[in-house]
């Protein structure tokens, strides 16, 4: 007669400080690690499984009154994208989707704001120098304003507004529905998914966008001196290429990279931490554009401090 052995199962969660059995032996205990096994007669499996540490902060809603406990890690993200980007572990997948996302789909609205940004000066500065007699001094004028100043800070204005805001908003979506959760229990870190992608993408397409947005600007300023004042395109191509030098251009992109990584970091940060459902959405976006626009005006003169000092002999040549 033959005997067939039973098997009881035994569950087992760690905690620290409770210890609770079931009636198939279900507790709670341990130290580091925990367990779930299957003991029998002579048989005994377990499964050892790490535990994460994680603190609970409760924080009051305003809107409904309950509290809202975020899981959040104890390691700090402040130099995690600067770490992952240099160790190469980026999800380059997303980080060519948005990519595309902000220089591509971007492209049309820088150029036709920097075109008509171009004119609008251009009819200012040709109305004072024509009086002067300073005709072949416009075209320099015109290239060292774009260079320098106009096409970076036009440039990242309508990023921050159209790029930047999308950023703030999915993320801040993302966030309250618990998505970014999921990317958690899923095993994928929420930063390196979605933060470093928008921070990469973001420096690289912007110095291009002012690249394209500072030829356009010039070109549509020659055409309206050519064609209202009666300045010839030759001699404003000219004055410009007399008064710009190569680091007018190199500055302007170190700029508009800058600029892309504050809107980019500023946007993503407001994104992850919207609380409060749709209208937390709501003002982190406002949130994020208005400091990203005074961290672009901020950084522009700090940066144009330190790369201009002194008395400028630029324009002696065109003269």
């Amino acid at each position: 007669m033959q005997t067939t052995s039973q098997l009881h199962p035994t569950y087992y969660f760690s905690s620290r400080r409770s210890s609770i059995r079931s009636n198939s032996s279900m507790k709670l205990g341990g130290w580091n690690s925990s367990q779930l096994g299957f003991t029998g007669r002579g048989q005994s499996l377990r499964f050892l499984t790490p535990i994460h540490k994680t603190r609970l902060f409760v924080i009051s809603d305003a809107d409904d009154g309950h509290a809202y406990a975020p899981v959040l890690e104890e390691d700090s993200n402040t130099n995690h994208v600067i770490i992952q980007t240099l160790k190469g572990k980026v999800h380059w997948r997303n980080t060519l989707q948005q990519l595309e996302r902000v220089g591509p789909k971007s492209v049309g609205v820088c150029l036709l704001t920097s075109a008509f940004v171009g004119m609008a000066f251009t009819i200012q500065f040709v109305r004072e120098f024509t009086r002067l007699g300073l005709n072949r001094s416009v075209g320099g004028v015109l290239a060292l304003a774009f260079s320098r100043e106009l096409s970076p800070v036009v440039t990242s204005i309508v990023v921050a507004g159209r790029i930047g805001s999308a950023f703030a908003a999915e993320l801040g979506t993302m966030q309250v529905s618990e998505q970014t959760d999921t990317l958690r229990v899923l095993g994928s870190n929420p930063v390196d998914y979605l933060v470093t992608p928008r921070v990469i993408a973001s420096s690289l397409a912007l110095p291009f966008l002012t690249l394209m947005c500072f030829t356009v600007g010039m070109a549509s300023s020659a055409l309206l001196a050519d064609s209202v004042y009666g300045i010839s395109i030759n001699i404003i191509l000219d004055s410009a290429q007399r008064a710009l030098r190569s680091w007018d251009i190199i500055s302007a992109m170190i700029k508009s990279q800058v600029f892309g990584m504050i809107i980019s970091i500023v946007s993503c940060a407001w994104g992850v931490t919207t609380m409060g459902g749709a209208k937390g959405v709501g003002e982190s976006t406002t949130s994020a554009v208005v400091i990203s626009l005074v961290g672009i005006f901020m950084a522009d003169f700090a940066l144009s401090y330190c790369f201009f000092q002194g008395a400028g002999d630029s324009l002696k040549n065109c003269v």
